[in-house]
């Protein structure tokens, strides 16, 4: 049925709408086992330290660094549980430019994300990194709300 789709990304930052996002994404690909799942999550450590005014980056990093690959491992239990093949990926710098980067190399044919992310010092992703991939993805864009 959606033979169109054979690679789906999804950007993921433990936001409740990238948990909906992913959610949608998986519902998407069980209606084929050939569809590939890539869940990405990208930190951007610069961010948060000039936002909170950190001189010294490096605690923030390690602290974003462990908790997104904590996120990311818990979240493969669930995917492991998909008949498809599914991927976590994690990257740091700019979480639009990480995104469109990855979908461009991979050659996906659907992004799949929440409308807007985490805020504070978990954030990750902004609703202005998902209007940015929506204007620079080579592939269609589905915002959850």
């Amino acid at each position: 049925m959606l033979n169109m789709f054979s690679k789906i990304v999804v950007p993921y930052d433990n936001s409740e709408l990238s948990k909906k996002a992913l959610d949608t994404a998986i519902t998407l690909a069980k209606q084929d086992e050939g569809i590939l799942l890539d869940v990405i999550t990208v930190i951007n450590p610069n961010y948060a330290a000039y936002r909170y005014g950190v001189y010294s980056i490096d605690p923030i990093h390690k602290a974003q660094l462990e908790e997104a690959k904590k996120m990311l491992k818990d979240l493969e239990q669930k995917l492991s549980e998909l008949p498809n093949q599914a991927n976590t990926h994690l990257f740091e710098g700019s979480p639009g430019a990480s995104i469109i980067d990855f979908v461009n190399s991979e050659q996906a044919d659907l992004v799949v994300m929440g409308s807007r992310g985490l805020s504070g010092l978990k954030e990750v992703f902004l609703g202005s990194v998902s209007h940015y991939v929506v204007q620079k993805s080579p592939c269609p864009v589905f915002i959850v709300k």
